[in-house]
C-alpha cells in the first residue's frame, strides 16, 4: 500500500500582519466630523460609543446635551445608534472624544438664524436676571434681553419664569451672542393696530430737551419738540408735564426700528393753539386729523390741496431737526427703559457679551462656539 502525502504550504499570519490589515481598512476620523455611532456601554459620567475605530470613543456626560444632564440614561440607551460630533483627536490610549451637544448647538444656531431672517416673534421664559437685563433660552441657546429692551413696569427680579414675546436684535454664532428685544415685539404688535394719521390718547411718561415720550397703550412714542406746536417752544416742559393726558396724532410708524413718531402741531386748528389753548386742539383733533389724512392721500395721488392758514404757517423742518430725534432717542433708550426702541439700541449687546461670558466663566469650560472643535459653553 502506497501512502501518498500531499505537501501542505505553511501560511504565516503574524500580529504585525493583522495590525497592518486593520490599518488598511481603518477609517480616518478628524475633529469636526459627524459620524454614526452605537452606544456600547453606559457609565456613571459618560458612555462608550462604537464608531468603527480601533478603540471605542468616549462621550462625557457634559457633552450629551445642550441642556444639563444628571444621568447618561436621560439621553442615551444601550445599542442606540445616532450621530456624534468628533470633538478631539485620539488621546494616548487611541480614544476619541465625542459630543452630541455640539451638533445641537450647530442646529440651534441654524434655526435661530432662520427665525431672524423671517423676522419671527418667539416666546421664552426668563430663567435669570442681572443688573444688565434678563436671560432666556431660545432653541436651547442662552439669549440676553438688555434692560432697555424690557418693556414692563415690574422690577427685573419679578420677571423670573415669566414668558415674554421677543424679537431678534443680534444673532452672532462666532461671538456666541444672541440678543433679543421684548420692547420691539410689543411695539410691533401695537403697530399692527395703528395707522399714520390716527388720533390716539396718551400720557406723558418722560420729558427731555428734544421732546416728550408719550405712552400710548403700553408702548412709547416720541413727540419731538418741533411737532408740539407751530409756535416756537424753548423746551417741551414749558407746554407739557409728566403724567399729562393728551391727544396726539401718529405721523410715522417705523416697524424695523420699533419707532412711533407723534404730533400735536398737525392737530392745531390755528398756529400756536397747543401753547395758548390746548383744549381747543383736543376738541378739534379728529377734524384736523381727517384733513391731514386727506392731504396725505392727495399727495400720494400726486394732487395738491389748497393750504389752510395753519399749513401755510408751517416752516420746513431742517435736516438738523429731522436727525435730532434719532440721535437723542438713543440716549433716552439707554437712560430710561420706558422709551421707544430705536435701531441704535442694538449697541447694547456690547454689555451683553460681558454678561453672557461672566456666566459662562463659572462653568470652567471653553466659551467659543463656531467651526473650531472647542467645547461650547454649557447651560447651568
Amino acid at each position: 500500500m502506497i501512502n501518498l502525502k500531499t505537501p501542505t504550504k505553511e501560511i504565516g499570519f503574524t500580529h504585525e500582519d493583522f495590525a497592518a490589515l486593520l490599518d488598511k481598512y481603518d477609517y480616518h476620523f478628524s475633529p469636526g466630523d459627524i459620524v454614526a455611532g452605537t452606544v456600547f456601554s453606559l457609565e456613571p459620567r459618560g458612555a462608550l460609543i462604537d464608531i468603527g475605530a480601533k478603540t471605542a470613543a468616549y462621550i462625557p456626560i457634559q457633552e450629551m446635551s445642550i441642556n444639563r444632564v444628571e444621568n447618561p440614561e436621560e439621553v442615551l440607551q444601550s445599542n442606540e445608534t445616532r450621530e456624534f460630533f468628533i470633538l478631539t483627536d485620539e488621546n494616548e490610549d487611541g480614544q476619541l472624544t465625542l459630543s452630541i451637544r455640539r451638533i445641537e448647538y450647530m442646529r440651534a444656531w441654524e434655526r435661530v438664524r432662520q427665525l431672524q431672517a423671517e423676522d419671527a416673534t418667539v416666546r421664552s421664559q426668563v430663567f435669570a436676571t442681572n443688573r444688565g437685563g434678563a436671560l432666556v433660552r431660545i432653541e436651547g441657546l442662552r439669549g440676553f434681553i438688555p434692560g432697555s429692551h424690557i418693556s414692563t413696569r415690574k422690577p427685573k427680579e419679578d420677571l423670573l419664569n415669566e414668558e415674554l414675546p421677543l424679537k431678534f436684535l443680534e444673532v452672532d454664532e462666532e461671538r456666541n451672542r444672541l440678543v433679543l428685544s421684548h420692547r420691539r415685539a410689543l411695539v410691533e404688535r401695537k403697530m399692527n393696530r395703528l395707522e399714520v394719521g390716527e388720533v390716539v390718547i396718551g400720557a406723558v411718561r418722560g420729558i427731555k430737551p428734544y421732546g416728550a415720550f408719550i405712552d400710548i397703550g403700553g408702548v412709547s412714542g416720541l413727540l419731538h419738540i418741533s411737532e408740539i406746536s407751530h409756535d416756537h417752544i424753548e423746551t417741551p416742559s414749558a407746554v407739557l408735564k409728566v403724567n399729562d393726558e393728551l391727544k396726539v396724532m401718529i405721523i410715522d410708524l417705523d416697524a424695523d426700528r420699533g419707532r412711533i413718531s407723534l404730533s400735536t402741531k398737525q392737530l392745531e386748528p390755528e398756529p400756536g393753539a397747543m401753547v395758548k389753548n390746548p383744549q381747543l386742539v383736543y376738541d378739534q383733533a379728529e377734524e384736523m386729523a381727517a384733513k391731514f389724512r386727506e392731504k396725505m392721500m392727495a399727495a400720494q395721488r400726486g394732487e395738491t390741496i389748497e393750504e389752510t392758514p395753519v399749513e401755510a404757517a408751517e416752516v420746513e423742518a431742517t435736516a438738523e431737526t429731522v436727525e435730532a430725534p434719532e440721535v437723542e432717542a438713543t440716549t433716552e433708550t439707554a437712560e430710561a427703559p420706558e422709551v421707544e426702541a430705536t435701531a441704535e439700541t442694538v449697541e447694547a449687546p456690547e454689555e451683553t457679551e460681558t454678561v453672557v461670558k461672566q456666566e459662562e466663566d463659572t462653568t470652567a469650560e471653553i466659551a467659543t462656539v463656531g467651526t473650531d472643535t472647542s467645547v461650547p459653553p454649557a447651560d447651568n
